[in-house]
């Protein structure tokens, strides 16, 4: 055998010593490259499950109203000479709004005026007519037909002195009409028919429409299978209801259910409610879209944990618990509703259990937890 083969012979012979002595080594009792690796602690946050009294309510998209809408149209033919207002102005009830040209009725009112005195005058000598042909027939100078003539002559003329007297009052009254007033407080539209314009009384057009907003009303429709519930809780006293507009950072308006309709609607199987708000702030305004939540009841002693706890499986709902031991186990449970900042628990859990909040991606049952807040598992 030549030099270099047994050198290569010999090194071969050295790596395989060195191999077994190394396995030798990790799998000698004793050693730490024998021991099974551990599961590693896994960080979680948690929450306590309670028990504590949790509103009843129902939530839905509702629609401000005005409390009052009038369109104000003219009641006598004319020509507007006057608007007293700018649009989008508050107005308060009994505010002159339009002045339509006087001067056609004042005419009037003073041909009907003087009407009646003709008449009057009329009607006096008719009486003493009467009376004279009335000594004349006690006397038999006349016959009872031709007195009888005569006294429908000042009935005649009485009734119209009475006619006369309802024409001046019909005068006045147009009169009045030439001043249009503001029949409610509210804010006014856009004006429909400008200065200088004529106007026919009733037309189909209005001047300007009112909307009153102080209170105001929101709508809303509720699935009709709520609506015993609704009827139940309105039987025991007054329901509160909440309106919030979206995204605009204010506090919600506090108001009260008003209406119920008397129908559900067949196509979409709701049924209409009507909320009224003091609204003295103006915080809603008619054609805003708000959340509406309206409170039945209070919920005694309400199962609840944190919605983040919440983890939805093949089989449903379930949540992770923590047992004395710092390992977690999977709980089915059953939700009954969302309410806030809480889930409201039907089954599964009860008061004093701890529950993962944060982390449960890397659980499994029987994992080991390490918790991040040691008061919340107190």
């Amino acid at each position: 055998m030549s030099a270099a083969r047994r050198t290569f012979v010999a090194v071969i012979g050295l790596l395989l010593l060195a191999g077994a002595a190394a396995l030798a080594f990790r799998f000698a009792p004793g050693t730490r490259a024998a021991l099974p690796k551990a599961a590693p602690t896994v960080p979680v946050g948690v929450a306590p499950v309670v028990a504590k009294s949790v509103p009843v309510r129902l939530r839905a998209i509702g629609n401000v109203e005005p409390f009052t809408t009038v369109a104000v149209k003219a009641r006598i033919d004319g020509q507007i000479v006057a608007v007293h207002f700018r649009e989008g102005q508050e107005v308060h009830k009994g505010d002159t709004l339009f002045e339509i040209d006087r001067r056609p009725l004042e005419a009037q009112l003073q041909q009907a005026q003087a009407n009646l005195l003709k008449d009057r005058a009329l009607l006096d000598h008719a009486n003493e007519q009467a009376k004279r042909y009335k000594d004349l027939l006690d006397q038999k100078f006349i016959s009872p037909d031709a007195y009888a003539q005569i006294r429908t002559n000042a009935e005649t003329a009485a009734a119209q002195v009475s006619a006369d007297s309802a024409g001046i009052r019909n005068a006045q009254l147009s009169l009045d009409y030439c001043t249009i007033r503001s029949p409610i407080t509210g804010y006014t539209g856009k004006i429909q028919i400008q200065e200088g314009n004529l106007v026919k009384a009733n037309d189909t057009s209005p001047l300007v429409v009112l909307n009153q907003v102080v209170p105001i009303n929101a709508s809303f429709s509720v699935p009709e299978q709520s609506l015993a519930a609704v009827r139940k809780y309105q039987a025991d006293g007054e329901l509160q209801v909440t309106a919030q507009v979206p995204n605009s950072g204010l506090a919600p308006v506090p108001g009260k259910l008003s209406f119920i309709d008397n129908a559900t609607d067949e196509t979409t199987g709701t049924i209409k409610l009507k909320a009224e708000f003091p609204n003295v702030d103006k915080a809603l305004w008619p054609g805003q879209f708000v959340d509406v939540v309206i409170t039945l009841t209070h919920q005694d002693d309400a199962i609840v944990v944190p919605p983040a706890a919440v983890q939805n499986g093949p089989n449903g709902q379930y949540v992770f618990v923590v047992k004395p031991d710092r390992t977690v186990e999977v709980r089915d449970i059953k939700v009954s509703r969302n309410e806030g900042d809480v889930a409201v628990v039907g089954s599964g859990v009860k008061p004093g259990d701890i529950v993962v909040t944060v982390g449960q991606l890397r659980l499994a049952p029987g994992a080991k937890v390490a918790i991040a807040d040691a008061k919340a598992a107190e």
